[in-house]
Order: C-alpha cells, then sequence, then structure tokens
C-alpha cells in the first residue's frame, strides 16, 4: 500500500505546472559554428554594407524593382505598385545586418581592449625605462658636477700656486737684483775708465 501512495504522490507531482518537468532529449539538432570564422563573416557582411558600393547596388535594385514592376506587363510583374515582397525583402535585410553589425562591433571592441590593454602594458615599460634612464642620467650628472668640482678646486689650486711661485719668484729676483746692482756698482767704481 506504502508503494501504491508513493506512485500516486509522484503523479500528482508530474502533473504540476510549476515545477519543471523531467528533462526530455533534444528535439533539434545542436549546430556547430566557429565563432571565429563567423565573427569573420559578420565583419565582412558589415564592412561591405557600409561601403558605397552598398549603397548603389541598393539604390540600382531597388529602382528596377520598381520600375520592372510598375512598367512591365501585368503578367511579369511579380511584386505590384505596394510592393510588400520588396517591403519583405527589406525587413529581412534588416533583421539580418542588425546582429550582423552589432557582433562585428563587439569583435571591434575586444580588439580595442586587447589593443589598448598591450598599449598600457607598452607604456608602463616605457615609463619604467624612461624613470630608470632618467635616474642613470642624474647620477651621471652628480659624477660630472664632482669632476666639475674637482676640477675647479685644481685650477684654483694651480692659480694660488702659480701667484704664490710668481711671488716668491718676485722676491728671489728682488733679493737678487739688488745684489747685483751693489756688485755692479762697486766694480763700476773699483774699475778705472778707459778713454780712448
Amino acid at each position: 500500500m506504502a508503494d501504491h501512495e508513493r506512485d500516486r504522490e509522484r503523479t500528482r507531482d508530474d502533473m504540476r505546472l510549476d515545477l519543471p518537468g523531467p528533462r526530455t532529449g533534444r528535439r533539434m539538432p545542436r549546430v556547430q559554428l566557429d565563432s571565429e570564422t563567423f565573427g569573420r563573416f559578420a565583419e565582412s557582411v558589415a564592412r561591405f554594407m557600409g561601403t558605397a558600393k552598398f549603397i548603389v547596388y541598393m539604390t540600382i535594385i531597388v529602382i528596377v524593382w520598381v520600375t520592372w514592376n510598375l512598367v512591365a506587363i501585368f503578367r511579369l510583374r511579380w511584386d505590384p505598385y505596394p510592393f510588400i515582397l520588396l517591403n519583405l525583402f527589406f525587413s529581412t535585410q534588416a533583421s539580418y545586418s542588425a546582429p550582423l553589425i552589432l557582433l562585428a562591433q563587439n569583435r571591434q571592441e575586444d580588439r580595442d581592449r586587447m589593443s589598448m590593454a598591450e598599449d598600457r602594458r607598452v607604456t608602463v615599460q616605457s615609463r619604467s625605462d624612461m624613470d630608470f634612464l632618467a635616474r642613470e642620467v642624474a647620477a651621471i650628472r652628480m659624477q660630472m658636477g664632482d669632476l666639475a668640482t674637482r676640477d675647479y678646486i685644481r685650477s684654483e689650486m694651480r692659480d694660488e700656486l702659480q701667484d704664490h711661485l710668481r711671488e716668491e719668484l718676485k722676491a728671489a729676483l728682488a733679493d737678487l737684483d739688488g745684489n747685483p746692482e751693489d756688485e755692479d756698482s762697486e766694480q763700476a767704481a773699483s774699475t778705472p775708465e778707459r778713454h780712448d
């Protein structure tokens, strides 16, 4: 009896519409599309629809369509005056072109995002390289500044040394100049003058 009651409860649960039913097999075959191939197709369609060639072709088709269906013999007209078939053609084209254009835009957005990420990475690397080079240049300038200071000190010391040596040389020459003059005057006084 208990089994019979459980079966009855199960059938009641199976009949409830608010619960999901048992999973059945797929009725439609699953279509496998390569997203990359389909994306390239969508981009090519979107690119073509954005050209002047597409507008010219569509204009020619519409003019021929309307002219033929207005001027042709009644039996050869396939779409009389309200041009319902042409309208259906444009609606179908719009219903397919809009998703294709959106898909192409999404792919372009993904490429732009990847490009921006790569640009950001290159910018960070370039900034790092520039910072490194700026530090190196600053270090070289500091070393050159130290060298320039050493050179300046050396030149100042050389000038001071030259001035000091010059003064000592002048003093020594003055001492020497003072004695030779005295000796010359003594020699001149002791030597008799010759008159020829």
